[in-house]
């Protein structure tokens, strides 16, 4: 009677799904994958911080579900946004230049950063050693975002911030 080793099986499964995912999509693929895979630990990372500190929500468990929600839309609107540039560079005469994507790799990149930095704030939420310099970039980096974005509502911040860009 032959032995057979179902963990060799299941790595030679594991190993062909993604030499097949790998040459379906790409890289382009891998990075969709690491996005939605930062998503999910950033959810579960929140969810389990907010609850470390027994401050669990419905409410804010449901608005984080519409920021991803909001993510996505963006990522359809990049992917858009990449076809249609492709479709205009394919058919301009004479200009002799290949376009795939540009925009999408670019949005998704910094999608995985923010949901990476997000993911390190759960994380000492928690009670995790998290490096002090760290948790200054990251806080650096969430001003800087929302003044790009016109929501920051603290008073004095921007003043506060120029002197410190200096």
């Amino acid at each position: 009677m032959e032995h057979t080793n179902g963990f060799l099986w299941l790595k030679a499964i594991v190993a062909a799904g993604a030499g097949a995912f790998g040459a379906a999509f790409g890289w382009l693929g891998w990075l969709i994958v690491a996005w939605v895979v930062c998503m999910a630990a950033d959810w579960i990372s929140g969810s389990a911080a907010a609850a470390a500190k027994g401050k669990w929500s419905s409410a804010v468990a449901r608005a984080g579900i519409w920021h991803k929600g909001g993510m996505l839309l963006v990522v359809l609107v990049a992917f858009v946004t990449d076809s249609v540039l492709g479709i205009v560079v394919e058919n301009l005469p004479g200009l002799g230049v290949e376009y795939t994507v540009l925009v999408l790799p670019v949005i998704l990149v910094w999608y995985i950063f923010t949901e990476l930095g997000s993911i390190a704030e759960n994380a000492a939420d928690m009670g995790a050693l998290v490096p002090p310099g760290l948790l200054k970039l990251l806080e650096a980096g969430k001003r800087a975002a929302e003044r790009a974005a016109g929501t920051n509502t603290e008073e004095g911040t921007d003043e506060a911030d120029a002197a410190t860009d200096r």
